[in-house]
């Protein structure tokens, strides 16, 4: 039995957004297991046949010596369990994962860069010096040999071939984690007052603040319109918003917090729209979810945004950073049911042709056997 290892920086993030892979290569025969820090979504791993490995990682952490401790740490995991494939996720399981990979001349490699999240987002000098860095990690650790690199959008591998960051790296197009359509299905909207809802953990690179502008200037004219921010904190990221802010912007009556929503189906159920302003992203599966259920999407002229919603076809795309933006946008729909329906149903079309997590699934499980 082949032996899969998946590798990330939390695996909560790998029940929300990589169960489907996990579940389907367990039932294609797979020895699955996965190392990641510690965290809740441990135990859902093991009850899906997963054998779960704790991993010595600090998010945040920079310093030389606990970041090498880290790789050894892989290293370690690696000679003992022996894959036949690993999978890393996101910045540090990409680089360290592969770097151990190296070290330990066995496995073949599948490096997943799910978007370039804060380190190539931050403004500066100094944020300018970190991006060159982390461009020439990614070189040495994208030309890993039997290596694979899977991207999400086109714009991501156009930027990271400008940073010189590919190298001689082998570049499969997958585009996200796909969504269940059996699970997130279309429902009418919601009776009573507008909700406008944003789906994501709450870091400022997500468009929380320019969200939370768009509610203030919305809420002058239409004073009933609800704002709900659908996400959990996320403290370990530089991004994150505190929750001292978030209680601020609730008490002002600017937004609600709903916080975290395990149940994304019912909680796209009960929004009129949904707006992800986010400033990057691989292919956010927060959109791909709500398009399955048959909602209007405001989001960002940005990378991964704009291919979730098909340039502008499937959702209404506004600038990066502008609350202004936003709050037009929601009034627009708001007064204007007939093009609300019209976006929701080529959403809804979208992601049954694009997005199924059955398409997304038999991709990567073809790229596994092709590295055995």
């Amino acid at each position: 039995m082949a032996r899969l290892i998946f590798v990330v920086n939390n695996p909560d993030f790998l029940v929300s957004h990589r169960m489907v892979l996990v579940r389907g290569a367990v039932a294609a025969g797979y020895d699955v297991h996965a190392i990641a820090p510690a965290g809740a979504g441990a135990a859902e791993l093991k009850a899906a046949g997963v054998e779960t490995h704790e991993w010595s990682l600090d998010r945040k952490g920079q310093a030389l010596a606990s970041e090498a401790s880290s790789v050894a740490d892989l290293v370690r995991h690696y000679r003992r369990l022996a894959p036949d494939v690993v999978h890393h996720v996101t910045i540090k399981p990409v680089l360290y994962g592969s770097a151990a990979a190296r070290l330990v001349r066995r496995p073949a490699v599948v490096n997943a860069v799910s978007g370039f999240g804060y380190v190539f987002l931050a403004q500066g000098p100094v944020a300018a010096l970190r991006r060159r860095a982390i461009a020439a990690a990614y070189r040495v650790a994208l030309s890993t040999p039997r290596s694979v690199c899977v991207l999400q959008n086109d714009d991501d591998e156009n930027d990271l071939r400008r940073f010189g960051a590919l190298g001689r790296a082998d570049v499969v197009k997958i585009r996200g984690s796909g969504v269940d359509l059996g699970r997130f299905v279309a429902s009418p909207e919601p009776e009573g007052p507008p909700v406008v809802m944003l789906p994501a953990r709450l870091l400022k690179d997500k468009g929380v603040v320019e969200f939370v502008q768009a509610a203030r200037l919305v809420k002058v004219t239409h004073p009933t319109v609800r704002f709900v921010l659908a996400g959990g904190l996320d403290a370990g990221n530089p991004a994150a918003v505190t929750e001292a802010e978030v209680r601020r912007w609730v008490a002002e009556g600017a937004v609600e917090w709903w916080g975290h929503q395990r149940d994304m189906a019912a909680a796209f159920s009960s929004a009129t729209l949904v707006c992800l302003p986010s400033y990057r992203e691989g292919m956010p599966k927060a959109l791909l979810e709500a398009a399955a259920v048959g909602r209007a999407l405001i989001t960002c002229d940005a990378p991964g945004c704009r291919d979730a919603v098909d340039g502008g076809r499937a959702g209404v795309l506004v600038p990066v950073r502008d609350g202004g933006a936003i709050a037009v946008a929601v009034r627009r729909l708001l007064q204007d049911p007939a093009e609300r329906l019209r976006l929701a149903e080529a959403a809804r079309g979208l992601a049954v042709e694009r997005f199924d997590e059955q398409l997304v699934l038999r991709a990567h499980l073809r790229l596994y056997e092709r590295l055995r």
